[in-house]
């Protein structure tokens, strides 16, 4: 018999604890050992599987990484410098005007265009400063959900009537999530509130204003350096696409003058940073992403050589970046083994699928919705996708579900989302999005 402690609990012996211990590291041994014992390389579908996974990542890696995460990771670093506590709380807060908070946050993609991993550093970052939770899922959904290049490309190669469809139905999606997930943990939100009623008032170190133009400079430069190529090479799309790197370049200047004019850099770290872009930029006109690794890096030693807000917004933005991209890059990784790139095989086939989501029935819907959650859509990837599928005889109703549900959630993101927020908030976030896509896709296919 153990003995007791003088609570009543039984204490394990040091001999005990270290056999448990033991223990435990040999089942670890045992199951790696099965694992690889196990491993069936050399048949076909695996092997394939696994190149898929690496192939899908490398092109994650060179796409999305240094254009979206990058700048995303440095936003949401200065969201946790920058921005007060206090306004966070005023306008995103448990106790904010509901109107005004939702509102923001829903329409919020329309600005944005990001895909469902470049959204969550900026969500990360209000979140930490204090948003409440209903907004701030509304605008982790909106964020990549309602793209209106994506919205348009919709609307032009699948008909008119989806592409609506996805307008309105990613808007009231993002509203509702938002509100469910604040109904859903309304005590936690109330003991939010009652905490941040009980701080001080911080002093203001700058106007709104000035805020507002060193962010909207940093999302400018976000937007347009991920400007993707239209299909028709004429119109204003391409036509903006044409000036996508002089647009962002006109960005990076306002950065620099508002890092210089307002937080209080030396003009002569900014300089630094700046000359070896512009030189770069004449030298490689054609490599765009040169000029901008190099910028982006020059951005850090300013920050570096700059103590105070500078330091701190380098240390926010580091921190939030070690916690991010190694789940990133881990999480496309196996959604790649599983699910392949678009047009490519993973361990799961696509017959499947295109068996499983044909026709208007509840399984139909809930499959394309589920498969879209996991995936990894990278900004208007969708298309395509779905193109190939309602040719292969996807229903109308699954369609939909899966572009509600696709480009909002990932694999990837439902990783990074646990780490940020929990893995209660995580399962009932993405079981919220699942089920509405899967409702509303019943429901359009019915109408429709």
């Amino acid at each position: 018999m153990l003995p007791q402690t003088m609570n009543g609990t039984c204490d394990m012996s040091p001999s005990q604890a270290d056999r448990t211990r033991e223990l435990k590291i040999l089942a670890g041994f045992g199951a790696v050992f099965g694992f690889l014992f196990f491993l069936p390389v050399g048949v076909p579908r695996f092997d394939n599987a696994l190149r898929e996974g690496l192939e899908l990542t490398k092109w994650y890696a060179q796409e999305h990484v240094l254009l979206c995460l990058v700048p995303a990771l440095f936003i949401a670093g200065g969201i946790s410098t920058f921005v007060n506590q206090a306004s966070v709380m005023r306008y995103l807060g448990p106790r904010a005007n509901k109107a005004l908070a939702y509102g923001v946050a829903s329409v919020s993609g329309t600005i944005l265009a990001v895909c469902s991993c470049t959204v969550l550093p900026l969500f990360g970052g209000i979140w930490m400063r204090g948003a409440g939770l209903g907004p701030a899922t509304a605008f982790l959904y909106s964020g990549p959900a309602i793209n209106v290049l994506a919205i348009v490309l919709t609307a032009r190669v699948l008909g008119l009537q989806l592409g609506a469809a996805r307008a309105m139905g990613a808007v009231l999606f993002s509203v509702v999530v938002g509100f469910a997930m604040h109904l859903i943990f309304r005590r936690e939100e109330q003991a939010k509130a009652e905490a941040a009623a009980k701080l001080p008032e911080v002093e203001v170190k700058r106007p709104l204003w000035q805020n507002a133009l060193f962010f909207a400079s940093m999302v400018g430069l976000l937007v347009f350096a991920n400007w993707s190529k239209p299909a028709e090479a004429t119109g204003l799309w391409a036509e903006i696409f044409a000036w996508k790197w002089p647009i962002g370049g006109a960005f990076a200047a306002g950065l620099g003058v508002a890092l210089g004019l307002w937080y209080g850099f030396k003009w002569k770290d900014l300089a630094l940073a700046a000359a070896p872009v512009a030189i770069l930029s004449f030298a490689f006109p054609h490599q765009p992403l040169i000029p901008f690794i190099v910028g982006c890096a020059g951005l850090a030693m300013a920050c570096a050589r700059t103590p105070g807000e500078g330091r701190e917004w380098l240390d926010a933005t580091w921190a939030l970046g070690k916690q991010i991209f190694p789940l990133l890059i881990g999480g496309v990784f196996v959604s790649g083994i599983l699910l392949g790139r678009p047009g490519h095989e993973g361990v799961v086939p696509s017959e499947w699928v295109s068996q499983l989501v044909g026709g208007n029935s509840f399984l139909a819907n809930f499959v394309s919705s589920v498969v879209g959650a996991f995936m990894y859509f990278a900004t208007l990837t969708e298309v395509p996708i779905l193109q190939g599928l309602i040719g292969s005889g996807m229903g109308k109703g699954p369609a939909l579900a899966l572009l509600l549900a696709g480009p909002a959630l990932s694999l990837p993101s439902m990783l990074v989302l646990r780490s940020i927020m929990g893995m209660k908030k995580t399962v009932v976030y993405v079981s919220l999005v699942i089920v509405m896509a899967t409702l509303t896709g019943l429901l359009y296919g019915a109408l429709f």
